[in-house]
């Protein structure tokens, strides 16, 4: 049986295909056909044929380079952008509005759009005082002085909840009370008298900086016990 000799190729070397064997880094295409029996054993005959590839079918070594330089990098990047992630430290939005930092809360303003110096304000402002200041969003907001002279860690939106009226502050009564419709508050601000269906809407006051800071109240309203309807 006739045959041709081919130089050893690796598995890695050869694609086997229905027509034949294919040497890529040869450029070799083997062709094999059966013979015919021959005694009582079988023979093949493989023949070698020189096929030409052209050149931008195959990819040089520099293309190969590259593209495995692009991988590494890719990898790289996600798994740099995953430590990044693992290491970042998010602030806790919560506990600053609760301590009334300058990064969530907005400064009181005065009458006439001074910041509310809070050393300034008890000077002038005695135990038992209630004062409109511009809190949260613009809104006309209450200051509350303890009987110690100290600042209460709570200010009161002074928009009554019923129709919308700025509710003014009566120091013979001891109350809020609004001329709109007679709803009446505490000097808390909870609602103590209808129409108005819910008590007056609280912040966090807080001194930064020697300023007073209004900072939005997220927690139980302790005039009620429930949620915060405003919140």
């Amino acid at each position: 049986m006739a045959s041709t000799t081919l130089s050893p190729a690796t598995p890695s070397q050869l694609c086997s295909g229905r027509s034949g064997i294919f040497c890529p880094s040869q450029a070799l295409l083997v062709k094999t056909m059966k013979s015919q029996m021959m005694g009582k054993g079988k023979g093949v005959r493989i023949s070698c044929q020189a096929t030409s590839i052209p050149a931008d079918r195959v990819p040089d070594m520099g293309k190969r380079q590259l593209m495995n330089l692009l991988l590494l990098g890719a990898v790289s990047l996600t798994s740099f952008l995953d430590l990044s992630n693992s290491l970042t430290v998010y602030p806790d939005w919560e506990k600053i509005y609760r301590t009334g930092s300058s990064t969530g809360g907005t400064i009181a303003k005065d009458a006439i759009g001074n910041d509310v110096i809070a050393e300034q304000w008890l000077q002038t402002h005695g135990p038992g005082d209630r004062t409109l200041t511009q809190g949260l969003k613009g809104d006309p907001t209450y200051l509350a002085v303890e009987k110690d002279r100290t600042l209460a860690t709570y200010a009161i939106n002074a928009v009554c909840t019923h129709l919308g009226c700025v509710v003014p502050w009566n120091a013979a009564e001891n109350k809020f009370i609004c001329p709109c419709h007679g709803s009446q508050y505490n000097d808390q601000g909870r609602v103590v008298r209808g129409p108005a269906p819910l008590s007056l809407a609280l912040a966090y006051c807080d001194v930064d900086d020697g300023k007073v800071v209004s900072v939005p109240w997220v927690e139980t309203d302790f005039r009620t016990g429930d949620a915060p309807w405003w919140a």
